[in-house]
This record gives C-alpha cells, sequence and structure tokens, in this order.
C-alpha cells in the first residue's frame, strides 16, 4: 500500500511539474524589422556626410515589441556599381554604419543612380539604381529583413550634374 501511495504522489508531482511547464509563457525573441522613420525597404543617402538613423525593433512571442537598435550587430554589404559602373566599395568607404545603426555617406563620395533618359536637353531623367548597400541587423541568431541604401553623396549624369531622385 505503501507502495502505491509513493507512485501515486510521485504522478501527481510529475504532472503538476508538466503542468507548469507549458502553463509558463515564453517571450523569445522571433524577428527583427529593420526600418528608419517608420518606414522600410530602400533608402536614399543623399549628399556629403548626410546621415541616416536606423532603428531595429525586436518582436517577441509574446506580441510585445523592444528596441534593439543598440545592441544588434549592423552588417553592411555593397551590391552593384556607381552611375560609371565602378563597384561600390566596402563601407566604411562610401557608407559606414556606427554600432548604434546611424548610416553616414563618407568619403569617396559616390553615386549609385544613373540617368537613362536618352535626351539629356529634355531635363526629365529617368533614375535607375546601379548599386546600394544591403544592410542586416543581427541579434541572438535572429536577422532582420534586408534593407538597401543608395548613395547620391556624389555629382552624376543627371541634370546639372544630379544624382537621383
Amino acid at each position: 500500500m505503501k507502495t502505491r501511495k509513493h507512485i501515486a504522489i510521485a504522478l501527481s508531482m510529475a504532472f503538476a511539474f508538466l503542468g507548469l511547464l507549458g502553463c509558463g509563457t515564453t517571450n523569445h525573441l522571433q524577428t527583427i524589422t529593420l526600418s528608419t522613420s517608420g518606414s522600410s525597404g530602400l533608402f536614399n543617402l543623399k549628399g556629403e556626410g548626410n546621415t541616416l538613423q536606423l532603428l531595429a525593433t525586436g518582436n517577441y512571442s509574446s506580441g510585445q515589441t523592444h528596441d534593439l537598435t543598440n545592441v544588434v550587430t549592423y552588417a553592411v554589404t555593397p551590391v552593384g556599381t556607381d552611375y560609371v559602373n565602378v563597384p561600390l566599395p566596402a563601407p566604411p568607404l562610401t557608407m559606414s554604419a556606427s554600432k548604434t545603426g546611424l548610416l553616414a555617406a563618407t568619403p569617396p563620395f559616390a553615386c549609385s543612380w544613373t540617368d537613362l533618359e536618352p535626351d539629356k536637353t529634355q531635363n526629365k531623367p529617368a533614375w535607375f539604381l546601379k548599386g546600394s548597400y544591403q544592410v542586416i541587423a543581427t541579434f541572438q541568431g535572429i536577422s532582420s529583413q534586408p534593407i538597401f541604401v543608395a548613395i547620391a553623396s556624389h555629382s552624376g549624369d543627371g541634370p546639372n550634374s544630379a544624382c537621383g531622385p
């Protein structure tokens, strides 16, 4: 009879323990959203020395969000060329990213847009993006969606040597 009582107590404790495991709320990082001022996608870093502040938002399984801007690691990769088909250099050349998500146009300045308008006298550029910098934020093994940053910090081939929209 003692054995049956011990088994019943052990089973009750095991079920109680398993029940506690199932009832707890987990709160783990699921995704990271990379944006600036509430928008995401393609950004244009215009002008020498201009900056763009990124925002990295952690989305958790509990439904909560947290600002991870200062704790993520930013990876910046050049993709494509400038308007004269020179490959964009790796940061910190042309664009740098700080540990706090501040992107800055840095020397040597570049233009990653080209004007495809065949009749330049029309003064109506048809902008085409030839290159950009892909930025991804990572934290705890989770990576954000990529964003792309066009560079317009140097003169280009548009009307009056303009670079990009």
